[in-house]
This record gives structure tokens, C-alpha cells and sequence, in this order.
């Protein structure tokens, strides 16, 4: 239950509880009658500090205030079974450790090193929502991440990145950090460019996103470099048919931070000039689609052609044709393109282009 405070602060109150059973992954909680119960179930001494708000006194029996003043985060009680009652917790102790700047007390640290393995027990929601957190920390993620590394979290539940050679994982990290706070899917594409594409789809497959995120991050994590600015007009047309608009903005933004690290290939003002002539191509609304085409499925049916795969293959040419010269983008002129298409491939038309 939530209560608004005069000062217009939101409490949450809720009943004293304590642990029944656990099983690494869920708690079968009852009430309790005392708050000892209640803040001996927590997982880490700063977690674990109550406030009386009629007294205005602090109750804290593990300790909690005194860690916090000294940035040290610890378990509550035994660590190996803090920890075996919910393995999430490594997955927090690493982002609350990396967000607040808090040292791993070390029997907490090996504790949640040995555990690391038992990771893999946890659904992957619960473990991708938990990347998710630490992808959207302010301002920046990279040192949650390299605890990730360092406890051999990365080699558990993300080989695929873990792969990384040392040098190229601090280029990587650099390149996260400066990229927009709030945008958790972008700070992942960002994370999978230099992983081979089939080994980010299935570690995408295994974070369960939804289709459509996993496909954003995907196109923006495998696509080719921005073109240079001095680009042949074709050569942009091209890039943006294969890529879209989506992908130009998330990516100029991934080299834009990659080029402020120095260590890219490119200054900051080279992505910006590619970034703008990009966009002087939009605004020629050139046809980048299928869907952009004067021409249609339909209109190919009343030129005699009998639906099948052979559609998405002169459309697809069709494509490409107007690519090269997007004022050729006419129905009349389509329509005698399919004609010299179907001569190529030896096929005749049922009905005149010239009646379309």
C-alpha cells in the first residue's frame, strides 16, 4: 500500500514478512510479527535499515548505515545463503556495486563468484530485466559491467560477449558509456557491433526482448559503417534501403560516441557530415522499398503474370533499377522494365504494358 506524506514523498507500507522456503529462484514468504524477521530476509545490510516514523529513529541491527558511510556493500548474515536463496542477488550486488560506487565486501565477493554458475537456474526475463538496469545506469554502466566480467557473470550468461579480447572489451565499454542515458537497447546494440551477427541473434533469442526490439537491436548492432559524406548519391540510396532511418539514427549515434573515444576510425564532425548528407537524401523522398515502387503486385497480375515467387524477384530488380535512377520511378516506365526483365528470363506477358 503506498500513503503520500505531507512533503508529497510516496511510502510504501506493507506487512512485516519473513522466508518459509526458497529455492534460488522464489520465496515462499508468511507473515511476521516483528520487524527482526522482516530485516533479517533482506539481502544486504544497506537494504536492511528500518525507520520509525513516529520516534524518527533508525533501527539497524546488521550495520547497514555504517556500510553505507563507508561504501562497502555486504550480504545480510551468511553470504552463501543469502545468496542460495535467490541467486538474482549476485546479478544486484554487481549493479548496486557499480551505480553507487560501493566496494564487494570480500567474503561477499567470493561468495557471489562461486555462486555465479548457479546464474543459468533463473528465468530469462528476470535476468534480462536485470541488463536492462544496468544498461540504463546514470551515467554510466561500464564499471557494473566490468564486474560482470571480473566475477565471470559475462562468461555464464553472455559467452558470446565474453569472447572479446581484453583491449577491444575496454573500446566496447568506452563506447557504451557515452551514449544517451535512458536508452538501455541502444547501450546493447552498442555492445553486440563487434560480435559476430549469428552469435547476438541467439543471445537476442535467449533475452526473450519483444520481436520488434529484438530486431531494432539487431539491425543497428550488424549494419555496415555510415557511408563517408562524399558518397556517391547511389551508394547512400543503398544504405538507407538496407538499413532504414531507425538504424541511421542509431548508429550515428554509436559512432558519434565511438569517434569521441578516440579510438574509432573516424572524428566526430566526419560522422555528422555523413549523418547530414543522409539526411539530404531523405528529404529527396527517394524510393527505398518495395513499397515505394510505382509499380505492384497488382499490376503485374494485370500484365498477365501469375502470382508467385517470380513477384518479389522483379520487384526486388524493379528495385534496384530506380535505386540507381529514382526518377525513373513511373509506372509506364516500370512496366517496360518488367517487359525487358521477363525477356532476360525468357517469359512472355498476357497483356499490353502499355494498357496498365
Amino acid at each position: 500500500m503506498g500513503v503520500l506524506a505531507r512533503d508529497g514523498v510516496m511510502y510504501e507500507l506493507t506487512t512485516f514478512r519473513r522466508d518459509v522456503q526458497t529455492d534460488g529462484r522464489h520465496a515462499l514468504v508468511e507473515f511476521a510479527e516483528c520487524i527482526e524477521d522482516d530485516l533479517s530476509r533482506r539481502d544486504f545490510t544497506i537494504n536492511a535499515i528500518a525507520w520509525h516514523p513516529l520516534r524518527d529513529e533508525f533501527y539497524d541491527p546488521f550495520g547497514g548505515k555504517e556500510d553505507l558511510s563507508a561504501g562497502t556493500l555486504r550480504t545480510v548474515g551468511d553470504a552463501d545463503q543469502r545468496f542460495e536463496e535467490d541467486y538474482l542477488r549476485i546479478l544486484r550486488a554487481l549493479r548496486f556495486a557499480g551505480r553507487f560506487d560501493l566496494h564487494i565486501e570480500d567474503v561477499t565477493w567470493r561468495s557471489l563468484v562461486v555462486s555465479a554458475h548457479r546464474l543459468k537456474t533463473l528465468s530469462p526475463e528476470r535476468i534480462r530485466d536485470e541488463l536492462m538496469k544496468v544498461l540504463s545506469i546514470d551515467p554510466s554502466p561500464s564499471r557494473a559491467l566490468s564486474l560482470y566480467r571480473e566475477a565471470g557473470v559475462i562468461e555464464v550468461l553472455y559467452p558470446e560477449i565474453g569472447a572479446l579480447r581484453e583491449g577491444l572489451w575496454d573500446d566496447v565499454i568506452s563506447v557504451v558509456n557515452l551514449l544517451p542515458i535512458g536508452r538501455p537497447k541502444l547501450r546493447l546494440a552498442a555492445l553486440l557491433r563487434p560480435v559476430a551477427e549469428s552469435d547476438a541473434a541467439r543471445l537476442l533469442v535467449r533475452l526473450r526482448l519483444s520481436n520488434a526490439d529484438m530486431d531494432a537491436v539487431a539491425r543497428i548492432a550488424s549494419a555496415t559503417e555510415l557511408p563517408s559524406a562524399d558518397s556517391d548519391p547511389r551508394v547512400l540510396r543503398r544504405w538507407l534501403s538496407r538499413h532504414g532511418r531507425v538504424v541511421m539514427r542509431g548508429l550515428s549515434r554509436i559512432e558519434i560516441a565511438s569517434a569521441r573515444t578516440g579510438h574509432g576510425s573516424k572524428d566526430p564532425r566526419m560522422v555528422v557530415d555523413s549523418w547530414n548528407m543522409l539526411r539530404a537524401e531523405l528529404r529527396t523522398s527517394p524510393p527505398l522499398k518495395v513499397d515505394d515502387l510505382a509499380i505492384d503486385g497488382g499490376d503485374l497480375k494485370r500484365m498477365g503474370l501469375k502470382p508467385g515467387p517470380v513477384f518479389g524477384e522483379i520487384l526486388n530488380e524493379l528495385l534496384e533499377h530506380v535505386l540507381e535512377e529514382p526518377q525513373r520511378n513511373q509506372k509506364t516506365i516500370l512496366a517496360h522494365e518488367v517487359k525487358q526483365i521477363l525477356g532476360r528470363r525468357s517469359l512472355k506477358l498476357d497483356a499490353d504494358v502499355d494498357n496498365l
